[in-house]
């Protein structure tokens, strides 16, 4: 029998939640390196119990979609055969190479696994809310800094040696810096930081306490262990797709999940590939990534040509990257468009302007689960038409409808007249905000003027 879920708590492998599709189950790796076996073993599962959809996430879960209530315990137990260590309690996000790359100030593996042990014995996790997340960042330069988390630890090297900026209910860009430890008091200080949310209910977040308490109950919390310093300095966005050095000699390979799912037979085949290579297996990234771990450098190039024939993103400026797509109908009830099906037409369509500096958001409802911040272009499926915002969350008034049937031939009629606006060197957003919103409906809803 599934055991039943907390309100508002992520689905599991133990307790997964109904969709359009059947049941969709989590796994949340901790960060070691899934081997390949497991890898083979979780897409024959998937596609045994499931519907062979595969799916990572944007903090880098894995999900399988459409277990049946007959067939969800037997994946479960499938999965818990093999070799994937799993998170079990409060999210732990490390750094997706953690411990393999250069440039690591901290043991961040050793940390997070300390850290588990902790919450547990303390018996933190049910007083706190279902989504409350922890980021260990050792500062290596495949980073978390894009990661959101209600308490987040980054490190940086100093003259007495490393230290823990200590920032509270965000992203590294707008999180709440309280700090640095000491990395002998890291694993107290995250215990007496999330001690301080649990006490205000088991609803309670970070970000909402900062707005209502501010920082002082967490800053007390910390008083004997807290250094004043200033923020740690911005860092350049993290990229997972292409190729990383390890510090071993041997290289990762980043791979993008085309609109964050993939079949998998692929994923499969994907892994037969790598194993060619001589890789040692797999880890998740943020931003629904995988990372092919160990291969030798002189097979990096076999291998990204084998991931892109199975559909695979291996560039960091692939145009299906700028296209955040929920799983739409029929995988989710909430939903009358087939949101992945458009979506590769989408970007064909957009093509160029989907230069890295602009998001298109394709949402089967409007809750827009698939980006919930603002984008230059939300559309928003309905059972007959689409749902038109600019530079607005899937909340926002629409500016026009058109008819779905014409949505595709829509967005192609956009970008050619975009590409014939564009200057020189100039970037795709820009052309979008000169446009105006107001005109860039009308070119949808083909109502141009003249």
């Amino acid at each position: 029998m599934i055991p039943p879920r907390r309100r508002g708590e992520c689905p599991s492998l133990v307790a997964p939640m109904p969709t359009g599709d059947g049941l969709l189950a989590r796994i949340t790796p901790t960060g070691a390196t899934i081997p390949l076996a497991a890898m083979a073993g979780l897409c024959a599962a998937a596609r045994r119990h499931g519907n062979g959809i595969i799916e990572v996430t944007s903090r880098g879960s894995i999900q399988i979609r459409g277990l049946a209530q007959s067939s969800a315990a037997a994946f479960a137990d499938a999965v818990a055969h093999l070799d994937i260590e799993m998170i079990a309690g409060v999210p732990i996000a490390v750094a997706p190479l953690a411990g393999l790359e250069a440039g690591e100030a901290i043991d961040t593996a050793g940390l997070a696994a300390s850290l588990r042990e902790a919450i547990q014995a303390a018996d933190l996790r049910g007083r706190l809310a279902p989504k409350i997340s922890v980021a260990i960042d050792g500062g290596s330069p495949l980073h978390l800094d894009a990661l959101a988390a209600d308490v987040r630890l980054r490190a940086s090297a100093g003259p007495d040696g490393p230290r823990l900026h200590v920032l509270l209910g965000g992203d590294a860009a707008n999180a709440t810096h309280l700090g640095t430890v000491a990395p002998g008091d890291a694993v107290e200080a995250v215990l007496r930081l999330l001690a301080v949310i649990a006490a205000r209910g088991p609803a309670a977040r970070a970000r909402s306490l900062l707005r209502t308490e501010g920082a002082n109950p967490f800053n007390t919390a910390l008083a004997d262990l807290l250094t004043a310093s200033p923020a740690a300095p911005a860092r350049p966005r993290a990229e997972a797709i292409g190729q990383h050095a390890l510090r071993d000699g041997q290289s990762a390979l980043g791979i993008g999940l085309a609109f964050g799912h993939a079949d998998a037979e692929a994923l499969e085949r994907l892994t037969g590939a790598a194993r060619k290579a001589q890789a040692c297996g797999f880890r998740t990234a943020p931003d629904r990534a995988l990372l092919v771990i160990g291969v030798s450098p002189e097979h990096v190039d076999a291998l990204a040509a084998a991931a892109e024939d199975l559909g695979f993103m291996t560039h960091a400026n692939d145009p299906r990257r700028s296209i955040a797509a929920c799983p739409g109908a029929p995988a989710c009830a909430c939903s009358d468009t087939p949101t992945r099906t458009l979506a590769p037409s989408a970007a064909k369509a957009l093509a160029s302007m989907l230069d890295g500096s602009l998001k298109v958001h394709l949402s089967g409802c409007v809750k827009g689960c698939a980006n919930p911040d603002a984008a230059a272009l939300t559309l928003i499926g309905g059972k007959d038409v689409c749902a038109v915002i600019v530079n607005g969350t899937a909340q926002a008034e629409p500016l026009v409808t058109i008819p779905i049937q014409a949505l595709i031939p829509a967005l192609a009629r956009l970008g050619r007249v975009a590409a014939a606006a564009r200057q020189s060197d100039e970037r795709a957003a820009a052309t979008l905000s000169r446009l105006g919103a107001a005109q860039i409906a009308s070119i949808l809803a083909e109502r141009v003027d003249g």
